[in-house]
């Protein structure tokens, strides 16, 4: 790995992925889609190149991927809304990256693609579980995956697709409403779900770009936990915020009012049905899926080492998360 560039650079995972380049020696090109977010990568140079550029604009993803021989791409729509307001920026706008990517002879092409493409399943997630997605984003992204995969193989490109869980950091979104004072949790939070500190998330990242690493697979740390166990650990540490339950039939009822204001708008929301329900998944992956492959293991193995670390994090730096973000 020469050069890379990564998409969403500006994103909660993004930047962490750029910081973690930069710090192993890397210059590596940032794909910025709104100017004003470039603020938050301006520590980073000299070390890292800033560049224009939109996924949904084919010309500039060609300049982007010139002289590139990695991408790590994290860029698109990351909230949980309807497949169609989804698909321009998840299906369409990977979709254009990766003809850029062949056509400019990129060797190898990491995709950040999501657990919820497995929807709701009730034993434990291994390479080999079938998809089977329930929501808007995870249809968009095995969407992706499948159009991804087929350009990939017809140009001899190592393909990368690692399915993440719930990833968390303090620049995460849930960690901005902690610091507000309340999360609402919509749903008993009884569900197990699998976790991966954002350091984590990163690392393996950057090494299945480094290993030219093949093929698609899910992936979390050591421990999947309820949201119950996971808000009692951040109160462990913070106990001035609060967790407000609310029935997932009552969050449902309330969001389908908000979806027509929501149609309106061009701002993404986390206040939708299909947020909902993605919170009410049972989803665990099996331990030590592609840790084992990459001969890794976890900084962070569960959260009770996690969310402390998350928690010092969230004093360092003042972050607007995109979804906060009311700038176009």
């Amino acid at each position: 790995m020469q050069q890379v560039l990564v998409t969403g650079a500006t994103g909660f995972i993004g930047i962490e992925v750029a910081e973690q380049l930069c710090r192993k020696g890397f210059k590596p090109r940032l794909l910025v889609r709104r100017p004003h977010r470039a603020n938050f990568l301006h520590g980073l140079l000299p070390d890292a190149e800033l560049m224009q550029g939109d996924l949904e604009g084919p010309l500039g993803l060609a300049r982007a991927v010139e002289g590139v021989d990695t991408v790590i791409h994290l860029g698109a729509r990351a909230v949980f809304e309807e497949y169609k307001r989804l698909r321009s920026s998840i299906v369409d706008g990977s979709t254009f990256l990766m003809r850029a990517a062949v056509a400019a002879g990129v060797k190898t092409f990491v995709y950040a693609s999501s657990m919820l493409v497995y929807g709701a399943n009730s034993g434990v997630i291994d390479p080999g579980t079938p998809v089977a997605p329930m929501t808007g984003y995870g249809r968009a992204k095995v969407e992706t995956e499948a159009a991804l995969r087929t350009l990939a193989e017809a140009s001899g490109m190592n393909l990368a697709i690692v399915r993440l869980p719930h990833v968390y950091g303090a620049r995460d979104f849930i960690f901005g409403q902690v610091h507000r004072g309340r999360v609402i949790l919509p749903g008993s939070g009884r569900n197990l779900f699998s976790h991966l500190h954002v350091q984590d998330a990163a690392r393996l990242l950057i090494a299945a770009a480094e290993n030219g690493r093949h093929g698609s697979s899910p992936v979390a740390d050591d421990l999947a936990v309820s949201w119950n166990d996971f808000f009692d650990e951040i109160r462990n540490y913070y106990p001035h915020f609060r967790r407000i339950r609310m029935p997932r039939w009552m969050a449902l009822a309330g969001t389908c009012m908000l979806t027509p204001f929501h149609r309106l708008s061009r701002q993404p929301s986390m206040s939708t049905p299909q947020a909902v329900r993605a919170w009410n998944m049972t989803l665990t992956v099996k331990k030590g899926v592609f840790w084992d492959e990459l001969g890794l293991k976890p900084d962070y193995p569960t959260i009770h080492e996690g969310i402390p670390a998350v928690m010092d994090a969230c004093l360092q730096f003042r972050w607007i998360h995109s979804i906060d973000d009311h700038i176009a």
